[in-house]
């Protein structure tokens, strides 16, 4: 059997368990998630135990894979409606920002577009389900950055949002302003550097 599908799933006080029609869905403190799993792979959860188990119906290859990524699948559930995820991005550059306003997040993050003649102000809608918190609003200088967390139940929704934030202005490589993840280490190139002297 698979390593990870055939550890069972401990599921805490306060989740709620339904499994119905091929499909997983969990309730918790933290929010509602559901999932359909595929064929091939069968789900069951004890009350018991609180345990959810994961088995499947064959040794061919693909009930195989499935196997493994239903249990880990539901494993994140889990710990999505519990504890929730969260993903840390900060924002490097002299005057960059970020702001709340409603249910958008704004971003000012200097300029772009050719000669750099417009600025790169965006205005990104927070999707249902997902929560932002602006912890340093600004920043200042080039080793103190402006700072927020995308927060939510779905590990993959928190995910693909700051994939999408970062990816407005990814941080590039001779000044290292732009958005990276916190703790991301980007490798700096070295600029272009001119001669001295008077030449011939």
């Amino acid at each position: 059997m698979s390593r990870i599908g055939k550890k069972p799933v401990p599921v805490p006080p306060g989740v709620k368990v339904e499994i119905k029609d091929h499909g997983v869905r969990l309730s918790g403190p933290k929010g509602v998630l559901s999932w359909q799993y595929p064929e091939g792979v069968s789900v069951q959860y004890d009350a018991g135990t609180s345990m959810i188990h994961v088995t499947r119906s064959s040794d061919e290859k693909r009930d195989r894979a499935m196997h493994g990524l239903t249990r880990a699948l539901i494993n994140n559930m889990v710990i999505g409606v519990t504890k929730g995820y969260e993903r840390r991005l900060e924002i490097y550059g002299t005057g960059y920002s970020c702001k709340l306003q409603g249910k958008q997040l704004h971003l000012n993050v200097g300029f772009m577009g050719r000669g750099f003649q417009k600025p790169a102000q965006f205005m990104i809608d927070i999707p249902a389900g997902l929560t932002v918190d602006v912890e340093v609003p600004a920043a200042r200088g080039e080793s103190e950055p402006a700072k927020f967390v995308i927060r939510g139940a779905d590990k993959q929704q928190v995910g693909e949002f700051a994939a999408e934030i970062r990816g407005l202005r990814p941080p590039e490589p001779y000044q290292g302003k732009g958005i990276r993840y916190q703790g991301e280490y980007v490798r700096r190139k070295q600029g272009k550097a001119y001669a001295s002297g008077t030449g011939s």
